[in-house]
């Protein structure tokens, strides 16, 4: 059974709506792309474009990868949709996918 903060940012990528929450004390704005699991923990890997981290937030943004388990006060808002323009590598935060963005979303949208 997936916890609600999974499935609210599960129905933030379906909407392509932004969330707002704190992660470890610091407050984030992202928009998820991919959710599901790693060694049965619940992750979200995101693109933090606002906000504050322990590590800080370089100017345009950057992906996070995120434990749901340590999220607390999500809620989704409209927004734009942001993503993003450096892919350093192949991601590796969620191992047992459930949606991303890219790959479930954007199929059913396509012509």
């Amino acid at each position: 059974m997936a916890s609600a903060t999974y499935t609210l940012f599960r129905q933030a990528i379906m909407a392509e709506k932004q969330v707002t929450c704190t992660y470890d004390g610091y407050r984030r704005e992202l928009c998820p792309h991919i959710i599901g699991r790693i060694a049965g923990e619940e992750k979200v890997l995101a693109f933090q474009f606002a906000g504050e981290s322990k590590s800080g937030l370089p100017p345009g943004g950057e992906w996070r990868c995120l434990y749901l388990s340590r999220v607390g006060e999500a809620r989704i808002r409209s927004g734009p949709w942001f993503a993003g323009t450096r892919h350093r590598s192949v991601q590796c935060c969620v191992e047992d996918i459930d949606l991303d963005m890219n790959v479930h979303v954007r199929r059913l949208r396509a012509p």
